[in-house]
């Protein structure tokens, strides 16, 4: 599979975690520094809900419910954004089904492709993955863990970790940084 210089990557963040969890936020960051970003109302039948999950992400249920967008009207406006496009989630035994049950409620499928992001990062990549995201997420200042915030944050830890790879693979290995 051929790399791409700089992945399009998508977050979600959820109600919590396990079979009757949902999407409740979906961040996308393209390469050209385009973004998506939408707070997603919840169906009748998605009732479950983590405090947990709310204290990690901070979006209340009363959040999503009043200023969430309707499943459809996100699904079309990710079909237009990513057409044709294959997109990587760093997590992506979760937000695959996540995405999956937002197409599911919208009854629309995806035109875009969902794959993990350890399809194109190496294995060294991977090695360095944990702490070069730590450094970056002080480094750009992100404050809070949400959807389009994450998707930027893993698409410049993929480049960052790719760039160490490529310019310094021994030191890189030498010293896990």
């Amino acid at each position: 599979m051929r790399r791409p210089i700089c992945p399009t990557i998508i977050d979600i963040e959820a109600s919590g975690f396990g079979s009757r969890s949902y999407p409740i936020e979906i961040g996308v960051a393209k390469p050209g520094g385009e973004r998506y970003c939408a707070l997603i109302e919840p169906q009748p039948e998605w009732d479950h809900w983590s405090d947990s999950a709310q204290a990690v992400h901070g979006i209340t249920r009363a959040l999503i419910e009043t200023r969430g967008k309707k499943p459809r009207d996100i699904c079309q406006e990710l079909n237009q954004f990513l057409e044709g496009m294959t997109v990587y989630s760093d997590a992506w035994t979760h937000d695959s089904p996540w995405l999956n049950r937002l197409f599911f409620a919208a009854r629309i499928n995806p035109i875009f492709h969902l794959s993990p992001i350890e399809l194109i990062a190496t294995e060294a990549q991977l090695l360095l993955w944990d702490k070069t995201k730590k450094r970056l997420e002080r480094r750009l200042d992100i404050k809070r863990h949400r959807a389009s915030g994450d998707a930027y944050l893993i698409q410049q830890t993929y480049l960052e970790t790719r760039h160490l790879v490529e310019t310094q693979p021994a030191l890189a290995a030498r010293t896990g940084l």
